[in-house]
C-alpha cells in the first residue's frame, strides 16, 4: 500500500536532482533575493559609516537594507519566467492576491505596520529640536523645574525615510502579488514567489519596528522623569514580536526552498 504520509513530508530534491531548465530559474530566483539582501547590507553599511551623530546612523540603514531586500525578491520574480509546458485548463474564478499571501503571516504584518505609523506619528508629535538646534532629532522633557533632552529619538527627522520607504515597498510588494496570481504558472510556485514577496515587506515593517523601539525604549529609560520607564517598557514586547519576525522574513529570504511543502 502506498505510504503518503512519506511523499507529504519528503523534502524538497537539490538543484542537481532537478531538470535543467527548472534548476536555472531556481538559481536566478536564489541568486536575485541573495543579490538583493548583499546590496542592502552593503548600502545600510555605507548610510552606518556617515557621521549623523547620536548614532542615528542606524536608523537610516534600515529603510536601506529593506527597500534593497525589496528589490532584490522582485528582481527574483521578474528574472525567473514561468514554466513551460502544455497548455492547460483553469477554472473561471479570478485569482486574488490575497489568496496566494500567508494569512497569519499577512495579519501579523498589517498589525505591525500599524504599530510602525502609530509610534513614528506619535514620536514625531513628542519629538524636540537637539542640542544643535535641528527639530525632529531628540526627545525634552521637565521634571522637577529641570529640562532633559535625550536621543536619539524615532521623531519625523529619522521617522521620515522609514515612512516613505514603507510606503514604496507596500506599493512594489502588492503590485508583484498581483502580478503572481494572475500570470501563469503552477500553483505551488506562484505560493512560494508570493511568500516571498511576503516576507520581502515583512521586512521593511519588522526592521525600522525594532530599530524604532529599541531607540525609543533607550532615550525613554535615560530620563529620569517619573513615568517614563514605565513607558519604555511597554514598548519591550513589540521589539521582541518584531525581532521574531524579522528572523522569519529573513530566514525565507534566504532560504525560499525550506518553506515549501
Amino acid at each position: 500500500m502506498h505510504d503518503r504520509s512519506s511523499t507529504d513530508t519528503a523534502p524538497p530534491p537539490p538543484l542537481s536532482a532537478l531538470p535543467p531548465e527548472t534548476a536555472a530559474r531556481a538559481r536566478a530566483d536564489l541568486y536575485a533575493r541573495w543579490a538583493g539582501l548583499a546590496a542592502g547590507a552593503a548600502a545600510a553599511w555605507a548610510v552606518a559609516s556617515r557621521d549623523h551623530g547620536l548614532g542615528a546612523e542606524i536608523l537610516y540603514a534600515i529603510p536601506a537594507f529593506g527597500l534593497c531586500a525589496v528589490a532584490g525578491v522582485l528582481l527574483s520574480d521578474a528574472l525567473t519566467p514561468p514554466p513551460r509546458g502544455p497548455v492547460r485548463s483553469a477554472g473561471l474564478a479570478p485569482r486574488r492576491a490575497r489568496d496566494y499571501a500567508p494569512p497569519r503571516m499577512t495579519r501579523l504584518l498589517a498589525a505591525q505596520a500599524l504599530a510602525l505609523i502609530a509610534l513614528l506619528v506619535a514620536a514625531a508629535t513628542m519629538a524636540s529640536p537637539d542640542d544643535q538646534g535641528r527639530a525632529g532629532r531628540s526627545l525634552s522633557a521637565t521634571c522637577q523645574d529641570m529640562t532633559q533632552t535625550v536621543g536619539p529619538w524615532p521623531g519625523l527627522f529619522y521617522g521620515a525615510p522609514v515612512l516613505a520607504s514603507l510606503a514604496v515597498g507596500t506599493v512594489a510588494c502588492g503590485w508583484s502579488l498581483r502580478r503572481v496570481a494572475r500570470r501563469p504558472s503552477a500553483e505551488q510556485p506562484r505560493r512560494d514567489r508570493a511568500l516571498a514577496i511576503t516576507a520581502a515587506w515583512g521586512l521593511l515593517i519588522s526592521t525600522p519596528l525594532l530599530g524604532s523601539t529599541t531607540f525609543a525604549t533607550g532615550a525613554l529609560l535615560s530620563l529620569d522623569c517619573m513615568g517614563a520607564s514605565g513607558s519604555a517598557w511597554v514598548l519591550v514586547p513589540v521589539a521582541l514580536s518584531a525581532m521574531a519576525t524579522m528572523t522569519w522574513c529573513l530566514t525565507t529570504i534566504v532560504a525560499p526552498r525550506a518553506d515549501r511543502r
